[in-house]
Parts: C-alpha cells; structure tokens; sequence
C-alpha cells in the first residue's frame, strides 16, 4: 500500500484553539471541515497528546481561524512545534474571545468558524469533535492557505501528531548538502536558501551566520543536521 496517495487529498491550515477554564491554548491543523450546512456543523481532529485536544475534551468548545496564503513560517511553527504546556503560546498574537469564551486567533486569519462540540469519534491516535456552529466572520481578503501550498511553496514540515504525518526518507547528498532541523524536519536546501530569513539562494549551510534560526520552529544552526 502507498500512503503517498494521502497526500494527494486536499487539505486547508487553520489555528484549532479552546479553553479550559480561563486558560487558553490553540495548535495547527489541517483537517477542519463543513459537516452539514443545516444546521451548520464543522469537525476537527485533535491528537489526544496535544493540550488543545484536552481543553476540548473539557470545555466542549472549539475555534478554527483560517490561515492566509502569506502567513509566515514563523508563525505557524509557533502553533505547530511548540507547546502550550510549556508556554502561553496566545502571547503576542492577536486574538479575540469568542462567543464561548475561546480564544479566536485574528492575527493572519481571512476568517473563523466558533463551534460547540455534540459529539465526539475517538479514532485511535485521534479524536473528531464534531461542533455546531455558534459564531463564524470573515476578518479579510485573500487566498487561504492550502497545506499543498504550505508544502509546496513555503516549505513547510508536518507535525509527527498531525493526522496527515508519514515519516519521510533520507535525501541523498548533492553538490551542496542539505541540513536537516532535528526539532521539526525542515530541510535547508542551499539552492533554494531563506530568503525571509536574509539568506540568499546558493549560500552553503556552512556560510549561514551563526545567529540564524530555522523559519518554522526558531530551533538555533546547531539544532541541524546534515542528511547524508
């Protein structure tokens, strides 16, 4: 069986956020979609490690803002690779609060759906909260964010708790070798360089100034590793 096949499903990226009590935290994810349209209802799916599926689980409520084709890396990492047990990851970011008290991410989003949660499918890895929608807004103009294009064109890493996550191969070595970001997978290629970071296609991982972070997950040069 080929797994790569999954891949050629269509997929958005979106901001899944909730509350627990007055705690808030949000993540990435991919899989948000319209169940039904009378009455409306969207779903998610939530690894059952991740905080927010806990904060679901509890408050029975969900948020999901839709990402603009321009948001940075940056940006998304910090929603993908890092956790909110370990940091208040809303600081900074600009947010509102929704009509059940959840967190709603504003900040690079073309628009939110605000559901409450009547049922939920545990699948494994994963949970589906199936939500009714109770609050939704179109905050801007433009192209959302595809994970094809997040792949493709931002080059872009998937989260190993992602629903859509299949473990990669090694690269081969070519004239200019490849690195490797050990925390979230990104691979630098030096034809291609990091123009958002101020490295300019063609430059060897070698000649990156030390002070240089990976543009998904901030993770420092030593951080990479070469693929061999």
């Amino acid at each position: 069986m080929n797994q790569m096949a999954l891949h050629k499903l269509g997929y958005g990226l979106y901001i899944v956020c909730s509350r627990k009590g007055d705690r808030h935290n949000g993540q990435i994810a991919n899989t948000v979609f319209q169940i039904t349209s009378e009455p409306p209802t969207i779903a998610v799916s939530i690894n059952k490690n991740n905080l927010t599926h806990e904060y679901i689980k509890t408050s029975k409520v969900f948020t999901a803002s839709v990402l603009s084709q321009d948001t940075p890396l940056s940006f998304i990492g910090h929603f993908g690779f890092k956790s909110g047990r370990d940091m208040d990851k809303l600081e900074g970011v600009d947010y509102k609060t929704g009509e059940t008290q959840a967190p709603v991410v504003t900040e690079n989003a073309l628009a939110y759906l605000e559901a409450r949660v009547i049922q939920d499918v545990d699948v494994g890895t994963h949970t589906i909260f199936i939500g009714e929608l109770v609050g939704a807004e179109v905050l801007g103009e433009g192209e959302p964010m595809t994970y094809a294009y997040y792949h493709q064109v931002k080059r872009g890493t998937t989260p190993k708790t992602a629903p859509s996550y299949i473990e990669k191969k090694k690269e081969t070595k070519s004239e200019m070798a490849k690195y490797e970001c050990s925390v979230c997978g990104w691979v630098y290629d030096p034809e291609l360089g990091d123009p958002d970071g101020g490295i300019e296609p063609g430059t060897p991982f070698e000649d990156i100034p030390d002070d240089w972070v990976c543009p998904v997950c901030g993770a420092t040069k030593d951080e990479f590793e070469r693929i061999e």
